[in-house]
């Protein structure tokens, strides 16, 4: 080990890129005036820093070890704030801080994803002579991934190895999911790769990270794959390891070979859990095969495994997705007796099943119910029933939940207007159905290709191509890329007024745009040019149609 001038010296330079001068931020300041009364805590934490606050004024100095175990147990709770503010206290009681304190105060700055504060608390450590250990760097590098630089992480990491340190698993696994969450599911296995012939043998939380990250991805032939070379290597996988594999394989359609690996893990003693029959519950109900759902519903319950809030939002869904939304209600009505409370998203199910079948009285009365329990709706619960009161032709009831949504901090969405517009539209309500755009864009709402389509259709169905162009042309103005839809909805107004050459324009203009036309652009063109005895132009568009074998 280097003398301590020395040490630091040299260790300071090799991390100087990392290590900003060292000061306390100004908004620890807020934490001196902190309340830290116990009417305002919870127990573990009222009694922790109570008990942090005796030792700090006792007549002799308390061990530093003792200090450092109430901070501790503070972390563990994840008050990180309140770690800092009580190390700050520490220093006008002429308490110095050792290596473990210092390594605390570290953490919770990483935590708090204040990396200049944590380098400068290594700076600290590097100047009282103390050598870091896997602890601190581990931090550092958890604290960078979780801030999302996982370039400076991985450079970090080649700067401490060039110092000669050996980091372990965890580093690794650490390295790793960052990697993943940043959607660098390939870097992340080529570290996998590189720790195993020159730095350890992986574990399976490693291996795990990427199985998720590619299931997630829906690569879930690499993550098989995966799985099958960590058995061969003697890692044995765990119940993480199946959850993500079933997950995977549930999301692309297999939902033979994700409720095969339930055998697997039997064999391999793996007890199923929550999230492992949730995922399989919900898929078998996504795809419409119920009676297999509530096979495995039952398998759940006999193997001892509780259905949670998730397990019965998946069985309403599945129910409402066969149109059977009265069932879905008795499920919800009696979850309470279940021992389960109902949340918003339990709500919004039934009331979207009610909403598709035009039942909107009822949803409106589950809405109700909602608000006498006190349960919050949120964005995707008001957008799903204005849909459904916009469908059912009850505009006013709509702008009426619209202007609720506002009130209480939900601003409407994209698909919400949208909804709002479709109805105007069909209402035909075409001016005002303008102004729901012209409201959008004004609100920094970024209308899609959806908002404009369903106006211009609006528009051409009543007659209004002229507008309907102008809207078109506005869209392309905002750098909107077409799709097939909203042309072809465009082309049949044109035909519609008689603007062949127009139509047959803007079916050119599709192709420059990278976006094809299909066989409606053709029939609609076609059909329109026979109505107006074309014979000779239609036949020539039928011939193109078949030559790209649209027919």
């Amino acid at each position: 080990m280097y003398e301590c001038q020395r040490y630091y010296s040299l260790s300071l330079s090799k991390f100087h890129s990392f290590i900003p001068q060292f000061q306390y931020p100004s908004f620890l300041l807020r934490f001196f005036s902190l309340s830290l009364h116990p009417i305002h805590l919870n127990n573990p934490l009222n009694d922790a820093v109570h008990s942090f606050n005796h030792m700090l004024h006792m007549h002799n100095k308390p061990p530093i070890f003792q200090l450092c175990k109430i901070l501790g147990s503070i972390v563990k709770m994840k008050h990180y704030p309140i770690a800092i503010s009580l190390f700050k206290r520490m220093e006008p009681m002429r308490i110095i801080p050792d290596f473990i304190a210092l390594n605390i105060l570290l953490n919770c700055y990483c935590h708090l994803d204040q990396m200049h504060c944590a380098f400068s608390v290594l700076a600290k450590i590097l100047k009282l002579g103390y050598e870091p250990n896997t602890i601190t760097f581990n931090a550092l590098i958890n604290g960078l991934c979780l801030s999302g630089d996982i370039k400076k992480a991985l450079q970090f990491h080649d700067t401490v190895i060039g110092l000669g340190y050996q980091l372990n698993a965890i580093t690794y696994a650490t390295l790793i999911n960052g990697l993943c969450k940043m959607g660098q599911t390939e870097a992340a296995t080529q570290l996998l790769r590189m720790i195993e012939s020159k730095v350890m043998k992986p574990n399976v939380v490693m291996y795990n990270t990427i199985i998720d990250s590619l299931c997630k991805d829906k690569l879930i032939t690499r993550a098989l794959h995966l799985y099958s070379e960590m058995v061969v290597k003697g890692i044995s996988p765990d119940i993480v390891t199946y959850s993500s594999l079933m997950y995977g394989l549930c999301i692309v359609g297999r939902l033979k070979e994700a409720t095969d690996l339930l055998s697997d893990m039997a064999m391999k003693n793996i007890d199923p859990n929550i999230y492992t029959f949730n995922t399989l519950v919900d898929a078998f109900f996504k795809e419409g095969r119920v009676k297999e759902a509530m096979s495995l519903l039952a398998v759940m319950i006999k193997a001892g495994v509780k259905p949670d809030v998730f397990t019965y939002n998946s069985l309403m869904d599945g129910y409402c997705l066969v149109n059977e939304v009265s069932k879905g209600k008795h499920v919800l009505s009696t979850m309470p007796q279940m021992g389960v409370t109902p949340n918003v998203q339990s709500y919004s199910i039934i009331i979207n099943g009610y909403c598709k079948l035009k039942i909107v009285d009822e949803a409106m009365n589950l809405f109700k119910e909602m608000q006498r329990k006190n349960i919050t709706p949120d964005t995707v619960f008001y957008s799903s029933l204005i849909d459904g009161l916009c469908k059912s032709g009850r505009l006013s009831h709509a702008c009426k939940l619209l202007d609720e949504m506002h009130d209480r901090g939900h601003p409407a969405n994209v698909i919400t207007y949208t909804s709002l517009l479709d109805a105007l539209c069909k209402n035909q309500q075409l001016d005002e159905a303008t102004a729901v755009l012209k409201k959008i864009e004004d609100q920094g709402i970024k209308p899609n290709v959806c908002t404009y389509t369903v106006l211009i259709h609006g528009l051409c169905n009543v007659g209004r191509v002229e507008t309907a162009k102008e809207v078109f042309q506005h869209f392309f103005i905002k750098g909107y890329h077409p799709d097939v839809r909203i042309c072809n909805v465009m082309i049949r107004g044109l035909c519609k007024e008689g603007s062949f050459d127009e139509a047959l324009a803007l079916k050119s203009k599709m192709e420059e745009n990278h976006c094809l036309p299909d066989a409606v652009t053709f029939e609609t063109i076609i059909l329109a040019l026979l109505e107006k005895n074309k014979n000779e132009d239609a036949e020539k568009l039928l011939s193109e149609m078949i030559a790209r074998g649209l027919l």
